[in-house]
């Protein structure tokens, strides 16, 4: 099992930034690909950014796409998503993940993911 701590969410106004970090820990935390979700008032969670740990790859939502960047350091075993341009609709609470499997590969839906962290919230002003 990975355990997981995310923190830097916060109020934000309208085109500002945020970096959330999140602390990985437990076996071999850092052969999993890695994910960042979001889930706002009403609304189902949605897939946000992803990467593969070991290579590198990243995906993102095409709503995040060109202001999120989802980055790691290994020396830190620590995943970040840098959040500029936020937007009010950007407002959820977001979570880290870790697959469900060790891999060079990375995943866009929940069900693949088997850890999640607590969330952190994140509210953009207009």
């Amino acid at each position: 099992q990975v355990q997981l701590v995310e923190s830097g969410g916060g109020l934000v106004q309208d085109g500002g930034s945020l970096r959330l970090s999140c602390l990985t820990s437990g076996r071999t935390s850092n052969s999993y690909p890695m994910g960042w979700f979001r889930q706002a008032p009403g609304k189902e969670r949605e897939f946000v950014a992803a990467i593969s740990w070991s290579r590198g790859f990243t995906r993102y939502a095409s709503s995040v796409k060109g202001r999120f960047t989802i980055s790691t350091d290994d020396a830190k075993n620590t995943v970040y998503l840098q959040m500029n341009s936020l937007k009010p609709e950007d407002t959820a609470v977001y979570y880290c993940a870790a697959a469900t499997y060790r891999g060079s590969g990375y995943y866009t839906r929940a069900v693949d993911y088997r850890d999640w962290g607590q969330g952190t919230q994140v509210t953009v002003s207009s």
